[in-house]
């Protein structure tokens, strides 16, 4: 793993960041969104899936989870929990989203990895998104949407050196 110079970085850091690495991506600029209804309601879905992220942690707060589902998927904390050997697995806090991931609520993105520099949140896939050909996530901020394939977004998470892990929903 490289050390980098993006740290607690918005979506100029994560473009840099795509950059540097020579990962191919789009982008598409737009006003902020905080679901996936409302990015769908853009269009943007027509390009690809639409990454649903959820950022968990278990019941004592010590383990970190940011899970990516297909924007139409439910999620299924139970089913999450018992894959990741985690029973009882809730929504983190704004507070905590902001301290591991440098982001706030409504821009939840695998991108914000680097900001983890401690690399506390395991990323957790859903399965089928490692076969879409477009996946898009925000550039950590939600005025925009990075349009990237599922080995570009994993070599940008390994990059960062956060752990990496799919499960099946």
């Amino acid at each position: 793993m490289k050390e980098t110079t993006h740290t607690m970085e918005g979506k100029e850091g994560v473009f840099a960041a795509l950059k540097d690495m020579g990962l191919p991506y789009e982008v598409d600029e737009h006003p902020p969104v905080y679901t996936i209804d409302e990015m769908e309601a853009l269009g943007l879905g027509k390009k690809g899936v639409i990454v649903k992220n959820l950022f968990l942690r278990d019941s004592k707060g010590k383990r970190h989870f940011l899970v990516l589902l297909p924007g139409d998927k439910h999620a299924d904390l139970k089913s999450i929990g018992e894959q990741l050997s985690c029973p009882r697995l809730s929504f983190a806090s704004e507070e905590r989203l902001s301290r591991f991931l440098g982001l706030t609520k409504g821009a939840v993105t695998p991108l914000g990895v680097m900001n983890d520099t401690d690399h506390a949140v395991e990323v957790i896939v859903e399965r089928s998104l490692t076969t879409e050909p477009k996946l898009g996530v925000h550039p950590n901020d939600n005025t925009a949407t990075v349009w990237l394939s599922w080995n570009s977004l994993k070599k940008f998470i390994d990059h960062f050196g956060n752990t990496l892990r799919s499960i099946k929903l």
